[in-house]
C-alpha cells in the first residue's frame, strides 16, 4: 500500500468520523437551545435585575449593557464573535457552528426575558438559583459540543505563550472581572457575583460529568480472580481481567479493572481490604461512560 493510498484512507476515515447522524444533529441542536434558554433565564430574571454577574464575557458585557443601556443580548452576541472565529480555528467548523448557534439564541432570549420582571429581589436567592440555572444551561451547551463564552477559547490560546495552565489563566481572568463587578455595581454585588460563578462552575461540572459520577477502579493482585468474582458477585459490576508485568520484579501481574458510582465505593475497598489487604487499588473519577456492559446487573 502506498503512502498517497495510506493518507487518502486516514483522511476518508477522519471525514468518516466526523459526520453527524441526522438524530444526533437534532438532539445536539435541541440540547443547545435549552441550554442557551436557560443561561437567559438565570441572567435576566435572577442575577442582572440583581446587579449579579457572572464571569468572562457575559460579565463585561452585563457590565456594559448597565453603563450604555444597550440591550445585553447585543453585547453578548459582539464580544463573543471574535471566539466564535478563534474556535473554528482551534477545535473545527462543528464547534464554532454549535457554539455560534447558542450565542444567537442566547441572545435573542435575553432581549425577550429583559421585559420579563425579577423572579426575587431577594439578593441570597437570586444569586444561588441564578447561578444554578445559568450553570445547567452552559453545561448543556458544552456538553453537546458548543460554548457560549468565549473565554475559555482565549484561555487556550494564552496557554501556548504563558506558563499558566487554562484553568489558571480563566481564574485570573474572571477575579479581574468579578473585581471591575465592585466598582460598577458596588462590593457587596461583587461579592454576590462571585458566589453566583462559584455555583455556576459547580452547576457545570455536574453537567458536564454527570449526576451519577462513575468512577475506574484498578486491582492489582495476587488474588485478582477472587476480588473479581466478588466484585461481580456482590456489586453486580462486570470486571475485566488485565496482563500486566511488573518494571521492578518482572512477574507477571493479573489487574482487575471496572467502572463503579461513587456509592460503590466503600463496599469496593471493603471487599478488596477483605480479600487481599495488600493489593494495590487505584480508584479515578471519569466523566462519561458508554457502551459495553456497564449497566448494572441485579443482586440476589
Amino acid at each position: 500500500m502506498t503512502e498517497l493510498t495510506k493518507a487518502a484512507e486516514l483522511a476518508g476515515a477522519v471525514a468518516k468520523h466526523r459526520k453527524l447522524t441526522a438524530r444526533k444533529k437534532i438532539m445536539r441542536t435541541i440540547g443547545i437551545t435549552l441550554g442557551a434558554i436557560l443561561m437567559a433565564t438565570g441572567l435576566e430574571i435572577f442575577l442582572v435585575p440583581n446587579h449579579v454577574i457572572d464571569g468572562g464575557i457575559t460579565g463585561i458585557s452585563i457590565m456594559l449593557s448597565h453603563l450604555t443601556g444597550v440591550a445585553l443580548g447585543i453585547f453578548l452576541f459582539l464580544l463573543n464573535l471574535p471566539f466564535v472565529y478563534l474556535g473554528f480555528k482551534q477545535m473545527g467548523k462543528t464547534f464554532a457552528i454549535s457554539t455560534i448557534y447558542g450565542i444567537i439564541v442566547l441572545s435573542v432570549f435575553t432581549s425577550l426575558f429583559h421585559t420579563v420582571p425579577a423572579f426575587t429581589d431577594d439578593i441570597l436567592l437570586a444569586t444561588v438559583f441564578g447561578g444554578i440555572i445559568l450553570g445547567v444551561g452552559v453545561g448543556l451547551v458544552i456538553r453537546n459540543g458548543g460554548a457560549l463564552d468565549g473565554t475559555e477559547i482565549l484561555s487556550i490560546l494564552i496557554n501556548k505563550k504563558v506558563p499558566f495552565s487554562v484553568g489558571e489563566i480563566i481564574m485570573f481572568i474572571n477575579v479581574f472581572i468579578l473585581g471591575t463587578a465592585g466598582f460598577v455595581f458596588g462590593w457587596d454585588r461583587a461579592m454576590y457575583s462571585l458566589l453566583a460563578y462559584v455555583i455556576a462552575a459547580k452547576a457545570i461540572d455536574t453537567v458536564v460529568a454527570g449526576l451519577e459520577e462513575s468512577k475506574s477502579v484498578w486491582i492489582i493482585s495476587d488474588e485478582a480472580d477472587k476480588i473479581g468474582e466478588v466484585v461481580n458477585a456482590r456489586l453486580g459490576r462486570g470486571v475485566t481481567y488485565l496482563k500486566g508485568e511488573g518494571a521492578f520484579t518482572g512477574d507477571d501481574k493479573k489487574v482487575v479493572f471496572s467502572i463503579i458510582t461513587r456509592l460503590e465505593e466503600s463496599k469496593l475497598k471493603s471487599i478488596v481490604e477483605e480479600i487481599d489487604p495488600s493489593a494495590f487499588l487505584a480508584i479515578a473519577d471519569i466523566t462519561e461512560v458508554r457502551g459495553g456492559r456497564f449497566k448494572k446487573r441485579d443482586i440476589h
